[in-house]
């Protein structure tokens, strides 16, 4: 049996504005506030696992553990089949520069990669979402959602973040970087893992 979220604040242990928005945006009919690690002052534990849950369990229980709020974390990332599921769970670390995150040339690393091996389309990927919310006194649940997909090339539209301008969900002829925001949050990895986190713990 799940167990459901009671309370009125929930923090959800990401620096990353974007996923704070979307996530706030998903949860505000629950009457739920949502708050930032950054606007705790948290730092940002290290990632040390090899796999999304892995991570999302020491972001969401550091999160837990020093603020004493049930806190939500997720690991999400990109896996190209003909990479062997990379990047995934080293899906920013691509685009990792020492003076921020450039997606622009994790993007073209991507592409580069599969041109070298001289596959054509369909460049089959999945976007992956693990959501773990953590409670004070150590328990957790797991949320998973997956985004079927392929990759195109050249890059298609300004909108969403990291690889959305690349990545065409399944079904769709436009990447998630020229869908609108409230379309691509009902389909996106995230949406779907939030969606079953809001029917387990809310519901």
């Amino acid at each position: 049996m799940t167990r459901k979220f009671e309370g009125s604040k929930l923090l959800v242990a990401t620096h990353n504005a974007g996923k704070l928005t979307e996530i706030s945006e998903i949860l505000a009919p629950h009457g739920v506030t949502v708050v930032g690690a950054g606007d705790m002052d948290l730092p940002e534990p290290e990632e040390t696992e090899d796999t999304f849950v892995g991570n999302a369990r020491i972001k969401a229980h550091a999160a837990a553990q020093a603020t004493g709020l049930p806190a939500l974390a997720d690991d999400s990332g990109i896996t190209i089949d003909a990479l062997g599921g990379a990047p995934g769970v080293y899906t920013a670390d691509w685009a990792e520069t020492g003076n921020g995150r450039d997606f622009m040339m994790a993007m073209t690393r991507a592409n580069d990669e599969i041109t070298a091996m001289g596959l054509g389309a369909p460049r089959t990927a999945q976007f992956r979402c693990t959501l773990v919310i953590a409670w004070p006194d150590g328990h957790d649940e797991v949320f998973e959602g997956v985004m079927p997909g392929s990759l195109v090339w050249p890059i298609r539209g300004a909108g969403g973040f990291g690889y959305d301008p690349m990545f065409m969900p399944e079904g769709y002829d436009i990447t998630c970087g020229e869908m609108d925001k409230a379309e691509k949050n009902k389909i996106s990895h995230r949406g779907r893992a939030l969606a079953q986190f809001v029917a387990g713990c809310f519901g």
